[in-house]
């Protein structure tokens, strides 16, 4: 009894180091979270998978009550709610996986790894270890999902510690040699510092605060230009024809984020704006369940929520690139970025409003999740916050 009470105690504290450190926000500290594999799979009953697997994805979102709690300017219960009802997905799964026969564990992890990666469970399918793929295996593309997939499995196998070391040397290696995603040459994303009020504020002052900065940009020799999610509010016509008159003649294209409002709710959306006119270029996937995407709502007479555009435009075309565009939230998921690369996507386009997770490490998770996915691809990347 005191020795299993023992091997729990080393396998939690185990799962919230795998957490902590690989889900920091440090790019090169992403294949830490898959020790979790090794850790779930040296489980002895399920009661320890359970308590393992809690340890880990609780520690690994541990942004998210403080960032709900700033979103809805609360208390810290609907933030704490939240977090453990999203945890309730991965622990069952993997709770439901795991089997007494060590030999059947590596198939088991393999399919808890499919089920968290695509909907519906993957809808809060964050703090997946597939992530770390880039960091191992920069360059590989689909070949180095699937040697991170090979990877996974082997540390739940027996041969577990030596699968780890050989994993170590990728990551010493991939360290040693690391170049960061280039963006295009004539590409640059803006990040901003306005916090609660980029997105709110419908002023005429701020839109010519946006443009202006838009110029100063476009100053330094860039064409295309990209603002953060929510940058330009709620879009309208009179909105777009303001925007296109002050671009007139310059020869660059502004791609930002806006909200297009209907009778039935609205659309989280990435715009093209140049001298010529504004376009919709991109219409949100995945947008964040509760705050911003629900479902159920029209059974309690709710409207006016974000629509979710699964499987629509993976890829968008501008300037002839495939661009996959990334809202947000959708960063911290593995199918939406993976939807896009098997569209075609030859570079990626990161944008987010994340002023409500000052104080915690989700935007730099936000940024250390892209970032890997474009190196594993090995194409260029554009990120636009806002703080």
């Amino acid at each position: 009894m005191r020795r299993d009470l023992v091997l729990t105690a080393v396998l939690t504290v185990a799962a919230i180091f795998a957490g902590w450190i690989g889900w920091s926000g440090n790019l090169m500290l992403l294949p830490a979270s898959c020790a979790f594999a090794l850790i779930w799979s040296k489980a002895p009953n399920r009661m320890v998978v359970l308590i393992v697997s809690a340890a880990y994805f609780l520690t690994a979102s541990r942004g998210l009550p403080h960032g709900v709690q700033r979103f809805y300017s609360t208390d810290v219960w609907p933030g704490l709610t939240f977090w453990l009802a999203a945890s309730v997905s991965f622990v069952l799964v993997h709770l439901a996986v795991w089997s007494k026969r060590s030999a059947w564990r590596p198939l088991g992890f393999l399919v808890a790894m499919a089920l968290m990666a695509a909907p519906p469970l993957g809808i809060t399918g964050w703090a997946h270890p597939l992530t770390a793929s880039g960091v191992l295996f920069p360059g590989w593309g689909w070949w180095g999902l699937v040697a991170m997939t090979a990877g996974l499995m082997g540390l739940a196998t027996r041969m577990g510690p030596a699968v780890a070391v050989a994993l170590t040397g990728f990551w010493l290696w991939s360290a040693a040699i690391w170049t960061d995603p280039q963006l295009p040459a004539v590409w640059r994303g803006v990040d901003l510092e306005m916090g609660p009020s980029l997105g709110r504020d419908a002023t005429l002052k701020r839109q010519r605060d946006l443009i202006a900065t838009v110029h100063e940009t476009a100053s330094q020799g860039t064409r295309v230009i990209i603002l953060p999610e929510s940058a330009l509010g709620f879009w309208t016509p009179t909105l777009g024809s303001f925007w296109t008159e002050s671009l007139h003649g310059r020869g660059i294209t502004v791609i930002a984020g806006a909200a297009v409002l209907d009778s039935s709710g609205y659309d989280n959306v990435l715009l093209t704006i140049d001298g010529d006119g504004s376009d919709i270029l991109y219409r949100e996937r995945m947008p964040v369940p509760v705050s911003m995407w629900r479902p159920w709502g029209p059974l309690f007479g709710e409207r006016g929520g974000a629509r979710a555009h699964f499987f629509t435009n993976p890829v968008v075309e501008l300037g002839g690139r495939q661009i996959a565009p990334l809202i947000c939230y959708e960063q911290l998921l593995v199918w939406p970025v993976l939807h896009s690369m098997l569209a075609g996507a030859d570079v990626i386009v990161a944008v987010g409003n994340g002023w409500w997770t000052a104080g915690s490490s989700i935007v730099d998770i936000q940024r250390a999740n892209v970032a890997a996915w474009a190196s594993l691809f090995g194409i260029p990347l554009a990120i636009s916050f806002n703080t």
